[in-house]
């Protein structure tokens, strides 16, 4: 099984790349998705975040945007959110290789896949960009996103030109989506081919 790393910085598409990799028959393990579901009602995040941040925990679940302000306010407070959640994230992960263990290719969509060391845990690294208007453009149309927030998320993750550097393939999705589903294409070609020697 040949395991694909997939990362990118806030707003360089990566969400719509992992898509496409799905479209092309790769099974996707969405790390945001993960989280969302420990965060979710029930979820086995919910105590653990309510023990660190008590004012995130709403009817039951973790409110992202109380949680968000805590971290934008508290230096220490990420490190120690992450110590929680990581443990659950790996379940959920073996989880995901259990059900899909007959698989060739596998991509793992991971927005912090460097910031977290977990390019160490896969085969091929795959990086999506996109020039910094686009991508600061993309940003700021989201709802409830300010210029700061974009600057201080910016400064926590990698640098998009130190991801590219690192990466063994690079989607550029500034050349709009058929380039980008093409791109995937190749990627998804070549590596059948390496997983068939």
């Amino acid at each position: 099984m040949i395991v694909v790393g997939l990362t990118g910085s806030i707003g360089m598409g990566k969400s719509t790349t992992a898509t496409m990799f799905a479209d092309e028959g790769i099974p996707v393990y969405d790390a945001d998705a993960a989280v969302h579901a420990l965060y979710a009602k029930g979820g086995a995040a919910v105590d653990p975040i309510g023990q660190l941040v008590p004012e995130a925990i709403v009817e039951g679940a973790v409110d992202r945007d109380v949680l968000r302000k805590a971290v934008f306010d508290d230096d220490t407070l990420l490190q120690r959110i992450e110590m929680a959640v990581h443990p659950l994230l790996k379940d959920s992960r073996r989880d995901f290789f259990t059900e899909n263990l007959k698989a060739p290719i596998v991509l793992l969509d991971i927005p912090l896949l460097f910031e977290t060391g977990g390019d160490k845990s896969v085969h091929k690294i795959v990086v999506v960009t996109a020039p910094p208007d686009v991508q600061r453009e993309r940003v700021l149309a989201r709802p409830e996103m300010t210029a700061d927030r974009f600057e201080a998320i910016l400064a926590k993750q990698t640098p998009d030109a130190e991801k590219r550097a690192r990466a063994d393939f690079v989607i550029d999705t500034g050349k709009g989506l058929d380039a980008a589903r093409m791109s995937v294409h190749v990627i998804v070609s070549m590596l059948r081919g390496e997983a068939d020697i």
